[in-house]
């Protein structure tokens, strides 16, 4: 029986635990902290998600795949988990925003294959042990051996795998749906609905272009159109719908605008892209996280 580790009890963990354990595979979810009964609510109802959870390292085992859900800025302290369930033949498939996947797991996975994914699925952890499921069932992967194979585990699970031929366009595509949206609800602790607002609506758009050009100077195929594709992105989303970012202010977690708007204006900075508008947006982030200010200047 394929045996699969999920690090990461959050919101797209719970998602991928349910989903992974329902195709049959043996799933053991790795967690920091105990966790009680799991449940998944989606528009079908609620589903209790069960798995068995560790949360002691020393008691992991080498596993065929690792889906490290954790956030860009945990994964340093996956570190103990990692080297307890990698081996030669693992996958750790890295389900992270950001377009650095490889560059922050590739460290910590010692002999495993490291597999890039983008994550495509709208999900909220409203309570402890309780997650809902908004929208979106999509996993974005470079298309290679390893992307196949990952296709066919998840085969029957409810998500859908999708192999990319370009995938440091799709890894930016992805950054521009997070690059606006992410900090305005963060900052201004509002739903998407924030992004109606005339004013908010230019601070947008200001992000976007921003974020492209530096994009295309790193590589990806990026240009207006992106700008229009990534507003009508936005529209498809109700008014009170969320962003990771303002859930983990909410919940009192640091939001990952290291991996996100601080992307931004480090590869800007790289390649001579003036982004004054991610720069304050990260800044003021940063700023409410008083030991990790000194990253935004």
């Amino acid at each position: 029986m394929t045996s699969v580790a999920i690090i990461g009890a959050g919101a797209i963990g719970t998602v991928l635990a349910a989903a992974v354990h329902r195709t049959g595979a043996d799933t053991v979810l790795c967690t920091r902290t105990p966790v009680g009964e799991l449940v998944l609510a989606d528009d079908d109802g609620e589903h209790a998600v069960d798995v068995p959870v560790r949360t002691d390292p020393a008691t992991a085992a080498p596993v065929d795949w690792v889906l490290l859900t954790t956030k860009g800025q945990d994964v340093a302290g996956a570190a103990p988990w990692l080297s307890r369930l990698r081996a030669p033949e693992t996958t750790v498939v890295a389900l992270q925003n950001g377009v650095e996947h490889r560059e922050r797991v590739t460290p910590l996975a010692g002999s495993a294959r490291v597999l890039p994914a983008l994550v495509y699925i709208a999900a909220e952890r409203i309570a402890a042990g309780r997650v809902r499921h908004r929208r979106g069932r999509r996993i974005v992967v470079p298309e290679n051996a390893d992307a196949s194979a990952f296709a066919a585990l998840l085969a029957g699970s409810g998500l859908e795998v999708h192999r990319e031929p370009d995938f440091t366009t799709a890894a930016w595509r992805k950054l521009l749906g997070n690059v606006a949206a992410n900090p305005i609800t963060a900052l201004t602790l509002r739903r998407l609905e924030v992004l109606r607002d005339g004013e908010i609506g230019e601070l947008t758009r200001t992000l976007l272009t921003e974020a492209i050009a530096v994009g295309a100077a790193c590589g990806a195929r990026l240009d207006a159109a992106d700008l229009r594709r990534t507003l009508d992105f936005y529209r498809e989303f109700a008014a009170d719908d969320g962003t990771s970012m303002l859930y983990d202010r909410l919940a009192g977690r640091p939001p990952e605008t290291d991996l996100i708007n601080g992307a931004i204006v480090r590869f800007g900075r790289e390649h001579g892209v003036p982004t004054p508008a991610n720069q304050a947006v990260h800044a003021l982030l940063a700023a409410l996280q008083p030991e990790r200010a000194d990253l935004a200047s």
